[in-house]
């Protein structure tokens, strides 16, 4: 018989194959175990980063790390950005979930959740990971979110109605990218420049991390 652990991580993989199958702003770009303990997934979706000039700019893709512990679901996941994310709650290290995880939360919700954290479409600015971000953020609330487009594959109710499927996969439309210059550099750690939003593929694009997937 399959331990509880063991059925939930099945789940979680069964749910979130069939969720993201052929949404153009979420894809699961590679996993390790049997099932699944380590994910890794890209969003194609706008964020900021900061420039190595210390201008904060538009990122089209990101990437994102999720391992599930031995305490999983008890203990939250635990969440790395691979790329780049300035945002009160995300470091080089962590994204901040502690807040809003539960056991009965899905893990698909969870990435969902993420990316409308990406898109600055959520933020908690009263206890940051980066204060920085937090402090810059209260002052520029009027440029969220970044990424206006809903995060979560359609419903079965949009998906049955081609017109509203539409309309939710729909990319933004083109525009400057947001370039903001702060009064000051800011402090950059292993920055990466910006794709293009015209190079983004709408096809499951290649990870550059895929080989490095282990489980300690």
């Amino acid at each position: 018989m399959l331990s509880p652990r063991i059925r939930r991580l099945k789940l979680d993989h069964d749910q979130m194959v069939q969720k993201f199958a052929g949404w153009p702003l979420i894809h699961i770009t590679g996993t390790a175990g049997m099932p699944p303990e380590v994910y890794r997934f890209v969003y194609n979706i706008k964020g900021l980063f900061v420039s190595p000039t210390g201008d904060i700019q538009e990122r089209a893709q990101h990437y994102l790390e999720v391992n599930l512990s031995l305490g999983y679901p008890r203990r939250a996941p635990q969440c790395r950005m691979l790329t780049p994310v300035f945002h009160p709650n995300f470091d080089d290290s962590t994204v901040c979930i502690g807040d809003f995880w539960a056991a009965s939360e899905g893990l698909d919700d969870l990435v969902i959740r993420i990316g409308r954290m990406i898109a600055y479409q959520e933020y908690n600015t009263k206890s940051p990971l980066n204060g920085l971000a937090a402090k810059w953020a209260e002052q520029h609330a009027q440029l969220f979110p970044v990424d206006t487009r809903d995060i979560a594959p359609p419903s079965e109710k949009a998906a049955a109605n081609p017109e509203t499927a539409k309309e939710t996969t729909e990319s933004l439309p083109a525009s400057d990218a947001l370039a903001v210059t702060t009064s000051a550099s800011l402090p950059v750690s292993n920055p990466q420049p910006a794709e293009p939003a015209e190079n983004v593929a709408t096809s499951i694009p290649a990870d550059p991390w895929a080989e490095r997937i282990s489980i300690e």
